[in-house]
Order: C-alpha cells, then structure tokens, then sequence
C-alpha cells in the first residue's frame, strides 16, 4: 500500500496479521513501514510528502508478508515513523521542540534524542527538520497513547502468547537502510545486503544469530553483524534470553527491492520476499536448548 492520508483517531494504528494457526515460535514484527499520515501532521509539516516519507521503512512488511503462510504472526504499524517511533522508550524527547516544560520524567538526553530522532523526531532521516513551529506536550502525549502504547501492547501479547505456547519466543524485528553513505556497512567498497543486530550477543541465545547469518549467506546475500545498526530498544528492551524470549534486528539494503528517489518497489521485492521465507522457516525449525529459559 501506498502512502494516503488519514485521521488515526478514528481507524487502527497497527495491524496483526495471524496465521489460521501459529505453528512456529517466531514473531515478526515492522516498526517503521507504517504509511498512513495523519493529515494535520502534514499539514503542519514544513516539509512535502515525499521528504516526510524518507524516514519510512518502506515496503518491508510486505517482504515478510509471508509469515503468516508459514504460520508465524506479523505485526505492522500503520502509522509513521516520522509521526511516532515506537524502536524507542515511550518518552525520548528534545526539549527544544516544545513550547511548554516536559515532565521530569523524559528522557531529553539519549543519543537517539540529540540525533533529533526521538520518539517524536525533529528530523527526517536526512536530517531535514520537520516542524515549522513548536509542539505542546499534549500532542506528544496524544500520539504516545493513540499509536506507541498500543503497538507496544500487542507486541507484548504476542511474544507471550508465543512463550507461553512454545516455551520460548523469537522476535524478528525487521527494519531497512539506506544503500549507500553508512559508515562500516562495506564489505570490500561494497554496502552489504543485510545488517543483523542482537546487541552484542545480550539480546537473543547466539543460535539465533548464527542461524539468521547462515541462512542469509546460503541465499547469497553479504551480511554483517551489529555494525553499524546493532538493535534499537525493541531489540534490547524484549531480548530476554534468559527468560525464553530472543529479539533480533534484520536491516535490509533498499537496492535490493526498491528505488529509493521515487518511493517505489522494484521487482527484486517479490523474489526477496520469497527467499526470506528460507528464514522465517528455518527459524521456526531452530532446536536448541539455550532457547528456553534458565531454571
């Protein structure tokens, strides 16, 4: 789906797309392919549709439409990044975006904050600013409540429901970057294909990693681990391993299936989806017993 305008008080702001059954103990998840903008935030924006979606991880839900035919769950935000990042604490805000005093309680000083990229951003992913005026605290806290907690809540639902289910969880956060001008993303002057984070190893038993980067390599793609994108906050605030639930975070290079002036899929997009099913299934299949949790 292309990006519309639309009113997300009156409509669902994120979408769980259910297999008929869940047969495998993998949840997937695409935080920033969300497309529908809210028509005042355009409005107020000092910036064209067109600029507003350089933030957008387009098209990556529909990669990984598939999950659910291979019986995994898919949650997609409908809403944008631009407008709400849910890959971040519930409350990174700068300060200098506001008119009024934010509560104690905001985080206004993370690097993610001073990047002006938020969990309401300042900046597109150009570094554009986006606001031609100041913002009220009410309007952040609307949209926390309207798009982020929501989100959040079912993304919590399903990891448990998977947990409780399997007797372990494995969260595939899913994510895209640029093609090009990403420091420590060349393989031999080339920009690799993906960038798989788990933090450091904290964020998902390291079976979850090899896997991911053997099948990636196996399908032909280069793959580099954790730089430069080693796992936003889903990634390391739902990576528990030690309690069954393994978070990982998949960057996928947009050459690979769109064309990133104009905002549109390329061909290559249908046969990634079909490859990455490889994934979504050889993940399902993983037996290990650093999966569940320690007793």
């Amino acid at each position: 789906m292309d990006a519309s305008l639309t009113d997300l008080s009156t409509g669902p702001t994120h979408e769980v797309q259910r297999p008929s059954q869940q047969s495998v103990p993998v949840v997937l998840a695409s935080p920033h392919s969300g497309n529908r903008y809210p028509r005042d935030f355009v409005e107020n924006s000092r910036l064209d549709p067109m600029m507003l979606r350089r933030s957008e991880d387009s098209y990556v839900d529909e990669i990984f439409r598939t999950a659910p035919e291979l019986g995994a769950p898919l949650l997609r935000a409908l809403f944008p990044r631009a407008y709400v990042d849910v890959n971040r604490e519930p409350f990174e805000l700068d300060p200098a975006m506001f008119a009024d005093k934010l509560p104690d309680y905001i985080n206004v000083s993370s690097p993610r904050v001073a990047a002006g990229l938020g969990t309401i951003a300042r900046v597109v992913a150009n570094g554009a600013d986006i606001y031609h005026r100041k913002l009220s605290f009410a309007e952040a806290l609307s949209r926390i409540r309207t798009c982020y907690w929501p989100y959040h809540r079912a993304l919590r639902a399903l990891t448990e429901e998977t947990r409780q289910r399997f007797g372990y969880c494995i969260l595939m956060d899913c994510h895209s970057m640029p093609s090009a001008g990403l420091e420590g993303s060349e393989i031999n002057g080339r920009q690799v294909d993906f960038v798989i984070g788990d933090c450091h190893g904290m964020a998902c038993a390291a079976a979850v990693m090899q896997t991911v980067v053997q099948c990636l390599r196996d399908l032909g793609y280069s793959v580099r681990r954790n730089t430069p994108y080693s796992g936003g906050f889903v990634t390391s605030h739902y990576g528990r391993p030690e309690e069954a639930l393994h978070a990982i975070q998949i960057e996928i290079n947009r050459a690979l299936y769109m064309d990133e002036r104009h905002m549109t899929r390329l061909p290559g997009l249908d046969v990634l989806s079909e490859r990455l099913a490889a994934l979504i299934t050889e993940l399902g299949a993983l037996d290990d017993p650093a999966l569940t949790a320690k007793s």
